[in-house]
């Protein structure tokens, strides 16, 4: 064995006979030792802890070369031990019981945070990859800038095929023909369900807007000298009837009275291609093939000039056609840019501000509130012709459906909010079970009754 090997071999004796003196030296602080407990030397016996150290223990394994006592020096040294009260095992004596050791989590904590995770999480919901429905959609015209599809409060899908305007229940499944204009006045260029789902309005190649009852299949009433070229887009606000125009105007028309024309927006210098009014019914957002958004307010309009945007809104870079106001953030609205732009952004339409900006890749067609969850659907264009759906505010992607083959221009939403309809250029249309059926409201809780309220009197 080397003189290493000794070394070593000393300096492990060395670090066994004093375990405690060397853990001393090497502790760090003094939070390393927090549970260490110190006797009461006051119950301690010093005198004897030395004797039995240095003396009374010398015999045994651990001492061979010690002499062997005789059986009467033995004999005395037991009487003597006993007189003295020398038998004892214990060199060490504890006086007090030791402290209850201090709890670093207080058990009422504990408690609640082990009844907090046992909480169930909700599951995440099942999105069906396919669509549960496809119509043959023959002649849909396959233009961008158009609004074809509608799903009104009745359950009512209208579609506009060419120069036929269809109808189809949901709930029965049944298709019947509205109208069919002539070549002189269409195609058709825009369709949208009054508030009671019962009427319709028509937006034609010629400029004018036809008013139709859907139950009796009667024109009520024919718009004209509203715009010179094609309506391609109109929205309901109560009785006024928004119509915007190739001709970059846009016009509110009370259908209520013969001077339909009430108030006239000058912003757009190009065709207007997306509008959409706020639940509230004050703000109108509209947007353009000039890339531009354009924020009215109707109380702005009504006390200056009617030609004054509330907000003007221009990082887009493409034409904006999707246009989405959410249903649980009033002044909220999403917006899509066409294929040189391919973004979804939001808006503070109260200040203007740009909230976030998402790249999609691909053009952005039209856009859908989730009525009952924080999600956002986008149906897209070249290249995969894809709805993608999105967690707000995150905008990450939940689901991507595929099925149709040419750019998904349209979309409507079902009066419950749960299926989503869709139309393409691949003349079909789809329906969605992409939003899931809502969650039952919880009842509110019966409250606890008064003392004694089921008697008139107390004796």
């Amino acid at each position: 064995m080397d003189a290493g090997s000794l070394n070593s071999s000393s300096y492990m004796k060395a670090q066994s006979r004093f375990p405690l003196q060397e853990q001393f030296l090497h502790r760090k602080n003094s939070k390393d030792n927090l549970d260490r407990f110190i006797p009461n030397r006051s119950a301690m016996d010093l005198d004897y802890a030395h004797y039995m150290l240095t003396q009374g223990r010398k015999g045994g394994k651990e001492n061979p070369t010690a002499t062997v006592n005789s059986p009467s020096r033995e004999a005395y040294r037991k009487q003597l031990a006993e007189a003295l009260n020398l038998n004892r095992t214990r060199i060490l004596a504890f006086k007090n019981k030791p402290p209850t050791p201090v709890e670093l989590i207080p058990r009422d904590h504990l408690s609640s945070s082990l009844h907090y995770q046992a909480k169930p999480t909700k599951p995440r919901r099942y999105i069906p990859q396919t669509s549960e429905r496809t119509l043959d959609a023959p002649d849909l015209v396959d233009d961008f800038y158009l609004n074809l599809l509608d799903w009104g409060s009745k359950n009512v899908l209208a579609i506009a095929l060419e120069n036929t305007v269809y109808l189809w229940d949901a709930s029965n499944g049944s298709t019947s023909e509205l109208v069919t204009v002539g070549d002189e006045v269409g195609p058709v260029t825009s369709v949208n369900w009054a508030p009671d789902g019962l009427h319709l309005a028509i937006g034609l190649n010629n400029s004018n807007v036809q008013l139709w009852d859907s139950a009796s299949c009667k024109q009520l009433r024919n718009l004209r000298g509203c715009h010179r070229s094609r309506v391609g887009s109109m929205a309901w606000n109560n009785h006024i009837l928004t119509t915007g125009g190739m001709d970059g105007k846009i016009i509110n028309n009370d259908v209520r009275i013969r001077s339909h024309i009430v108030e006239t927006y000058r912003g757009h210098q190009q065709e207007v291609c997306g509008l959409k009014w706020s639940a509230s019914g004050q703000q109108l957002a509209s947007g353009g093939n000039d890339n531009i958004i354009h924020i009215w307010d109707r109380s702005v309009a009504s006390s200056n000039s009617a030609t004054q945007w509330f907000h003007r809104l221009e990082e887009h870079t493409s034409a904006v056609k999707a246009l989405a106001w959410c249903p649980f953030q009033g002044n909220l609205l999403a917006s899509g840019g066409g294929g040189g732009d391919r973004s979804i952004k939001f808006w503070n339409t109260h200040t203007g501000a740009c909230l976030n900006s998402i790249d999609t890749g691909s053009q952005v067609c039209a856009l859908l509130w989730n009525k009952n969850e924080r999600e956002l659907l986008s149906s897209h264009g070249f290249t995969q012709n894809q709805l993608v759906l999105w967690k707000y505010p995150s905008m990450l992607k939940m689901a991507e459906l595929t099925g149709h083959t040419s750019r998904v221009l349209y979309m409507a939403q079902s009066p419950d909010g749960c299926t989503v309809a869709t139309a393409a250029g691949d003349e079909t249309l789809r329906f969605w079970n992409v939003f899931g059926v809502p969650e039952v409201a919880k009842a509110a809780p019966k409250a606890n009754p008064e003392p004694f309220s089921r008697f008139n009197r107390i004796r």
